[in-house]
């Protein structure tokens, strides 16, 4: 009986001292579990970094927004199944288009998905099922004016960027009348106002530095004022006229 009772003692610390030596290993494992927790917070860094490379992306979208139908812009309305109805409609000065058999629609501002969609909402009183495709035939091209004392006055495409002294350049040059050092650039703000800023050309030249050569939007005016001398060289008398005397 005594000799069973010494291998029950055994026995009970043998398994006491092996589940004590688990519970030793399983803490150790659990803090070095706990002390390699902090290399996962790294990671959202490399989220912000992968975000930060996608921003240019989203950018790269909103340049490519669908272009917006303007005044005087001209697009074409195809009917494939009753093409007597197909016409070229121009975005009148009120935004509306006036098109065959039906109100005219408001479609200033619209994309051409928008305003395929409200064509078709147009023609579904008077067609089952209308399939009409919408195209842009031309429109508005960007544009600046030259204006004042220029060789060749006049409306300009914007083809590319430009600065005022390559504008200057395309409507001719300065003409003999013309003051450099005020030229005057108008650009539009907002749907009813202007804003001006006075560029002095002359000294642009002079220095050789084009840095400060502004560089042209759509639909912005230059213009060149006369310089004073050219309200005085009328009452100049002219050096190379020579008067030969009656004999």
């Amino acid at each position: 009986m005594l000799r069973t009772s010494k291998v029950f003692n055994f026995t009970l610390s043998l398994v006491l001292c092996t589940t004590g030596l688990s519970a030793t290993v399983s803490a150790r494992l659990l803090a070095q579990s706990t002390m390699q927790t902090p290399v996962a917070a790294v990671s959202p860094v490399a989220n912000t970094e992968s975000a930060g490379k996608t921003a240019p992306n989203a950018q790269l979208v909103r340049r490519g927004a669908p272009y917006r139908l303007r005044q005087g812009d001209l697009i074409e309305l195809v009917f494939e199944l009753c093409p007597e109805f197909n016409q070229n409609v121009v975005v009148q000065p009120d935004g509306q288009i006036s098109i065959r058999g039906v109100p005219a629609i408001n479609v200033e501002g619209q994309t051409l998905a928008e305003v395929t969609a409200s064509v078709t909402r147009a023609y579904t009183p008077i067609m089952k099922d209308p399939v009409i495709a919408v195209a842009l035939k031309d429109f508005e091209h960007p544009y600046f004016i030259a204006a004042g004392e220029v060789n060749r006055p006049g409306k300009y495409d914007l083809r590319s960027s430009l600065t005022i002294t390559e504008a200057v350049a395309i409507a001719g040059g300065f003409d003999k009348d013309a003051k450099h050092s005020q030229v005057v650039l108008f650009r539009r703000v907002g749907e009813d106002g202007f804003q001006s800023k006075v560029v002095d050309v002359k000294k642009l030249l002079a220095d050789r530095n084009l840095n400060e050569d502004v560089r042209l939007q759509p639909g912005d005016v230059l213009y060149i004022p006369k310089s004073k001398m050219s309200y005085v060289r009328p009452y100049i008398p002219n050096s190379n006229v020579f008067f030969n005397p009656i004999p």
